[in-house]
């Protein structure tokens, strides 16, 4: 059965607005390359309509900004609330949008629902943090710290979790009383603009949160450099987070940026066999691959490497690919094909780009064990089998660069050491995984692995209380947890001279 598009304009000032110059993009259905419908395309006009709605709506007397954090919390739990009761509904959406797995999308939207959630009760939370006194030296003194929001924010997201990293970044600026200029990725929109129907919805009060859909160089570029945006916030690639912090360098304004990762995964000789091949697999092969933090290197303890791979690669024959809206597929379509959208001077080519980086990782000698073809059994969509690589060199493209798709690759080692050495000789710094019964091991190597997550004997578990976010070019800043809040909220020192004694330091006439 079809999944219905709703028809949509761009968010601004509460009401639904059609783009200045008029122009829409078509929306493609990765797993049937069927243009489903479209969305509209804002341009540097629309951006500046957008953000002098927002910057009205942070600027008014007794508005967002300054009301109680109770009170913009009703408004997180109404939008939470609102998201569960169309679950059903907003995750074939996402699906139809981004290829993704139907039972991933489902729970996606009860991580979007609970981001929400969350963050309601830190918004409760900081109405006592407000105003925190400071103790100091001088008796003649009292100072006090104020916690206010940063502003307007500019909120940048990505295709892969269409909603859920929305809500990482929308949840926590709303608490902390900003207001917000949502652009998420033009490969993947339609949930981010239900959101905005959402918050009509709940009758969200007009300005706070506005919803512009478009290309990268269009709408995303003049809204990075705007200079009324007073931070953004930014989740995407390497190279356009490095176009994002050079906008925001000429203006010195705070950024935030979750980026790319190559996350390696070590399995160590002692573990359980079944449990480090599933933990393996979940690290790098679901939303289709395209994960950020993939654990997509394995390092694999040599004297188990042999048995290892070969039931890895059984277990890779039986995950189940198909249409994603079918019960119980476990991949999907990759996001799009190369339909030659531009993002900054950057171009989506997706699926075209992870075949061609197995094609380089073959031509460099590397061996496909498993994989790195369409599925036989579909004809037509984004679709590509999981793919092991072995015999791969340290100096390899496909070792040392992100793939944004369903291939891990794989090296052996003999010693801790070694595996340390391995893992670190990145760029990237986003997450790392350790697998071993030997608890002192798993908790030496969480101190030397260069990485913002560590996981022991597990991959990609994330929770909205523990901080989320990289070192190197895996970004700045930290999302989730009171980190995320923190992301949006500035610190005013406030300092009274208490006594009735002149200072004394100068002399009167």
């Amino acid at each position: 059965m079809a999944v219905p598009i709703p028809s949509r304009q761009l968010f601004i000032d509460g009401e639904w607005r059609e783009p200045i110059l008029k122009k829409r993009i078509p929306i493609i259905n990765p797993a049937t390359q069927e243009i489903i419908g479209d969305i509209p395309a804002a341009s540097a006009e629309d951006v500046e309509i957008a953000v002098e709605a927002a910057r009205r709506a942070f600027s008014k007397p007794d508005y967002w900004a300054s009301t109680s954090g109770s009170c913009r919390a009703k408004f997180l739990r109404a939008i939470a609330d609102k998201i569960l009761e169309r679950k059903i509904e907003l995750a074939k959406l996402e699906v139809v949008d981004s290829g993704k797995p139907i039972d991933e999308a489902i729970s996606d939207m009860d991580a979007v629902a609970g981001c929400f959630k969350y963050y309601a009760e830190l918004a409760e939370a900081l109405d006592a943090k407000k105003k925190i006194p400071i103790s100091i030296p001088m008796d003649t003194f009292n100072s006090h710290v104020l916690k206010e929001p940063i502003g307007v924010v500019a909120l940048i997201t990505p295709w892969n979790y269409p909603l859920l990293m929305a809500a990482w970044k929308v949840a926590p600026a709303l608490a902390a009383g900003c207001t917000a200029i949502l652009k998420p990725s033009e490969l993947a929109s339609v949930t981010c603009l239900e959101l905005a129907e959402v918050c009509r919805d709940v009758a969200l009060p007009p300005g706070v949160l506005n919803i512009l859909t478009g290309l990268g160089p269009e709408a995303g570029a003049p809204l990075a450099s705007h200079p009324r945006v007073d931070k953004i916030a930014f989740t995407g690639s390497t190279a356009t987070g490095i176009k994002i912090m050079t906008a925001a360098a000429q203006m010195i304004k705070p950024v935030s940026l979750e980026l790319g990762g190559k996350s390696p995964i070590l399995v160590f000789e002692d573990v359980d066999l079944d449990n480090a091949i599933e933990w393996t697999l979940y690290g790098c092969f679901p939303n289709n691959g395209q994960i950020c933090s993939a654990t997509s290197r394995l390092l694999v303890h040599e004297s188990i490497a042999a048995k290892f791979l070969d039931e890895l690669v059984g277990w890779s024959k039986s995950i189940k690919i198909s249409d994603p809206l079918e019960e119980g597929c476990r991949l999907g379509a990759i996001v799009s094909e190369g339909q030659y959208y531009e993002i900054s001077s950057e171009v989506a080519v997706e699926y075209k780009k992870i075949l061609n980086f197995i094609s380089t990782a073959k031509s460099e000698g590397a061996t496909i064990l498993y994989g790195g073809v369409r599925p036989q059994h579909l004809k037509k969509g984004f679709f590509i089998e999981p793919t092991i690589i072995t015999d791969v060199s340290t100096s390899m493209q496909i070792w040392r660069e992100e793939v944004f798709g369903p291939v891990l690759c794989v090296k052996t080692f003999a010693t801790e050491e070694e595996a340390i050495e391995l893992a670190n000789d990145t760029h990237y710094g986003l997450g790392a995984a350790v697998l071993s019964k030997d608890l002192g091991r798993c908790e030496r190597l969480s101190k030397v692995l260069q990485a913002g997550v560590v996981w022991v004997n597990c991959s990609q578990p994330c929770f909205d209380q523990a901080p989320w976010g990289g070192i190197k070019r895996s970004g700045i800043g930290r999302e989730l947890g009171e980190w995320g809040l923190e992301n949006y909220l500035t610190v005013k020192q406030v300092t009274e001279y208490t006594s009735d004694k002149k200072w004394g330091w100068y002399s009167p006439p």
